[in-house]
């Protein structure tokens, strides 16, 4: 049997260049490795620590599923579900939390990140995040788990809940792993110093963005003040990103392209760099254009899946249960 590997993503709002190739880019290809039997889910649970408005919440999560699929996961390879729609989750999140210190939550830095930017809306789900992305792997037995080193401290939670709960009630899950696979850090446009956020619209490239979109953003791109293009992160921290993203939609190696426009002004790298982005996305804009016209199709393949899952997850929660007495 194929190990199985589990993740999901935050339906927050529209997905950038940044989440692409850290995130989906990374799920597409190891679906179709072959190797593992996946679990891909929208994490429409943690996305509540944000405070949603509920109508914003519900388009989102339809956005976020037509992502999915636009961009390649496929409901014949991978389970493609909606967190919210499996019981078990929440069920093991409050089980876990019973044997987890809450000196290991306020250590996490990324609860210490949220709390300091969002002041006004500092809540318990913000603590208890981790432990609930916890469950969300440990219940479907997964051995990998593609993360960015911004969640690497999260997975060792979890792996350290595994153990504290074998250790007590006896042997019931297994320790994840990272699955670490090359990802440019991508930058802000126009602030190159800040990692890309979607809550600044005009330095964040979305991956549906309109072709005219693209250029726009793309062509008042902050850049730097040495004449030609050249990579350098520390002093040309503008241009070395909009390389990063050149050589990864378009598989060539930076010291190549920036051979190919040696002696070329800004303004012909910006508008080759453009058409590369738009007409790797193309596809997907068509693809995805046509799941949102039909969303009870969408609807249909998150319900499929959401069934799926439900029963793994089921009989996960039952052995839990089991172990600790509720049965």
């Amino acid at each position: 049997m194929k190990p199985v590997l589990v993740s999901g993503i935050q339906p927050t709002g529209r997905l950038h260049i940044g989440n692409y190739l850290g995130a989906l880019k990374n799920f597409v290809e190891l679906q179709n490795s072959g190797k593992y039997q996946c679990y891909f889910f929208i994490a429409d649970l943690h996305a509540l620590t944000e405070n949603p408005e509920a109508k914003n919440l519900h388009e989102n999560i339809k956005n976020l599923a037509a992502d999915f699929i636009a961009v390649g996961l496929n409901p014949k390879k991978s389970v493609i579900f909606q967190q919210s729609k499996i019981p078990a989750h929440s069920e093991l999140w409050w089980i876990l939390s019973i044997i987890t210190p809450p000196g290991e939550l306020e250590r996490m830095t990324q609860f210490k990140d949220k709390s300091r930017k969002q002041i006004e809306n500092i809540n318990a789900g913000l603590l208890y995040y981790p432990v609930l992305m916890a469950s969300d792997i440990l219940l479907y037995d997964a051995e990998g788990v593609p993360t960015g080193d911004d969640q690497d401290q999260h997975l060792e939670l979890a792996r350290t809940l595994a153990r504290k709960f074998n250790t007590r009630f006896g042997k019931t899950f297994k320790e994840p792993k990272n699955i670490h696979t090359a990802a440019p850090r991508i930058m802000d446009l126009r602030v190159p110093g800040k990692k890309m956020s979607k809550s600044d619209p005009m330095g964040c490239l979305f991956i549906d963005d309109s072709p005219e979109e693209i250029r726009s953003k793309i062509m008042s791109a902050t850049t730097d003040s040495h004449a030609g293009v050249q990579y350098d992160k520390f002093s040309s921290p503008g241009m070395s990103n909009l390389l990063e993203i050149y050589s990864a939609l378009s598989g060539k190696k930076i010291d190549d392209i920036v051979s190919i426009f040696s002696g070329k002004g800004y303004a012909e790298f910006k508008k080759s760099l453009a058409e590369t982005i738009s007409d790797y996305f193309a596809d997907f804009r068509k693809k995805k254009k046509t799941l949102l016209s039909k969303p009870s199709g969408i609807k249909s393949i998150l319900a499929a899946g959401s069934r799926k899952a439900n029963l793994k997850a089921s009989k996960k929660i039952t052995e839990v249960k089991k172990k600790v007495g509720l049965i």
